[in-house]
């Protein structure tokens, strides 16, 4: 990997391994004495195949700095990547073709369609594509996560747990090249979100993907290869292969 001279370990730039990347990320909510610099002039990359974790104190920057890498929020200034392609040069028709068709998401309040099977939500982002799934990978990923079951039942009729791992199959159902998940196990009790975590984790190591996610809690974070930490909308440290112990002191020291 490259790295830049002028910039500490943890903000390397290395387009090649990047999945995604923000270079000079600024993003500002307001003007004057009460403007919020949301991301302070942040640089940081994210690799290819890789499951890496943003924590921080409350207003640090990492849920906006999460939107904006997934295109659903935009930058005051600066530049966000996905692979080659950098995002403020898309039209929002493109963005929004880029975003179905390259990225897959995950949320807290999972965001299923109610009227929909579990299976049709699955394949929804094909379906609205104009696209015929592939039946076999679809049957992978619904094995994977232990959907097999309840693929008629509607997002009513499932559990919080499968309510999630029917958002994380349908994350993945595309193949994206990332996927960005936002306090994933958030309304999840702790055997469902150990289930997820298993899945994120199998996701990257088995299927190769690159996901990236937000979360406050040092024990979901340490299923992740990495853990960026964030303040005051920069990123001021980072952490490999973590214990759960390691990263709850980190985030204490940051005051969160």
């Amino acid at each position: 990997m490259t790295v830049h001279a002028t910039l500490p370990p943890y903000l390397h730039i290395s387009p090649v391994a990047a999945a995604a990347r923000a270079v000079d990320a600024e993003k500002v909510y307001g003007s004057g004495d009460t403007a919020v610099h949301a991301l302070d002039g942040m640089n940081v990359e994210f690799e290819r195949g890789t499951f890496s974790a943003i924590m921080g104190p409350s207003g640090s920057g990492k849920s906006t700095l999460l939107h904006c890498l997934a295109g659903l929020d935009v930058l005051t200034s600066g530049q966000i990547f996905l692979g080659d392609v950098e995002l403020g040069s898309l039209s929002e028709k493109e963005l929004t073709r880029l975003r179905r068709d390259r990225v897959g998401f995950v949320f807290q309040a999972f965001n299923l369609i109610p009227t929909l099977t579990a299976a049709e939500n699955v394949t929804l982002p094909m379906a609205l594509a104009g696209r015929k799934p592939d039946r076999a990978w679809i049957d992978t990923v619904i094995d994977a996560v232990n959907l097999r079951d309840r693929l008629t039942h509607r997002p009513s009729e499932l559990s919080g747990g499968q309510q999630q791992r029917t958002a994380a199959a349908r994350a993945l159902a595309n193949r994206p090249e990332i996927i960005f998940a936002d306090e994933p196990t958030g309304n999840l009790d702790s055997k469902s979100g150990l289930e997820i975590l298993g899945f994120m984790e199998r996701a990257v190591k088995e299927f190769g993907q690159t996901i990236v996610m937000v979360t406050h809690d040092a024990t979901v974070a340490s299923h992740a290869d990495r853990v960026v930490f964030l303040a005051d909308g920069k990123i001021v440290d980072e952490m490999l292969e973590a214990s759960a112990a390691q990263i709850l002191d980190r985030v204490k020291r940051l005051g969160g």
